[in-house]
C-alpha cells in the first residue's frame, strides 16, 4: 500500500502579500525537493508546478497540498528531515489555525492517484469519526502502520 495525504490551510495574507512571500517564493524549492525525494510518488499541482491556484473549497484563501508516497516513514523523511521542516515550522506566520483537521492520511493501492473529492471525503471522516484504518494523522501512524499490515495480509 502507499499513503496518500492531503493538507490545507487558510492562507493569513494573499499570496501575493508581502508577508508571505517568503514562504510562496521558496514553494518551487520545495517541491522539488519532495520530488527527489526516496519514496515520493505523485504530488498534486497545476501548470504553475504547485497547487496554489487550485480551490477546491468554497474559501479562494484555502490551499491544498496532496501527495502520494511510498510508505509513511518516506513522507516523514521529507516533512522532518529536509528543508521542508523549516518552513513546516513557521506555518504560524502564514496560515490561520483550523478548528478542524489540517491533514489527514490514508492508504491506496499503488497506481491509484486520489482526487480531491477523495481527500476531502477523508478529511471529513477523520474529523466526524477520529483516526481509523480509512483516516488518520501525524499523531496516529504507529497505528496506521499496523492497520496498513492487516490491510495488506
Amino acid at each position: 500500500m502507499h499513503l496518500a495525504q492531503l493538507n490545507i490551510g487558510r492562507m493569513r495574507y494573499p499570496t501575493d502579500d508581502l508577508r508571505v512571500a517568503d514562504f510562496m517564493d521558496n514553494l518551487d524549492r520545495v517541491n522539488a525537493i519532495a520530488d527527489r525525494s526516496p519514496g515520493f510518488v505523485w504530488r498534486l499541482q497545476d501548470e504553475s508546478g504547485n497547487a496554489t491556484g487550485i480551490h477546491t473549497f468554497d474559501d479562494p484563501h484555502m490551499l491544498v497540498n496532496m501527495s502520494v508516497w511510498q510508505s509513511t516513514e518516506d513522507l516523514e523523511r521529507f516533512v522532518w528531515q529536509t528543508l521542508h521542516v523549516r518552513f513546516y515550522r513557521r506555518r504560524a506566520e502564514w496560515f490561520e489555525m483550523l478548528e478542524s483537521h489540517h491533514a489527514v492520511m490514508w492508504w491506496v493501492d499503488p497506481g491509484h492517484i486520489p482526487d480531491l473529492a477523495e481527500a476531502k471525503e477523508r478529511l471529513a471522516e477523520l474529523d466526524e469519526n477520529g483516526p481509523s484504518g480509512r483516516a488518520f494523522g501525524w499523531a496516529d501512524l504507529p497505528a496506521a502502520r499496523l492497520w496498513r499490515q492487516a490491510r495488506c495480509a
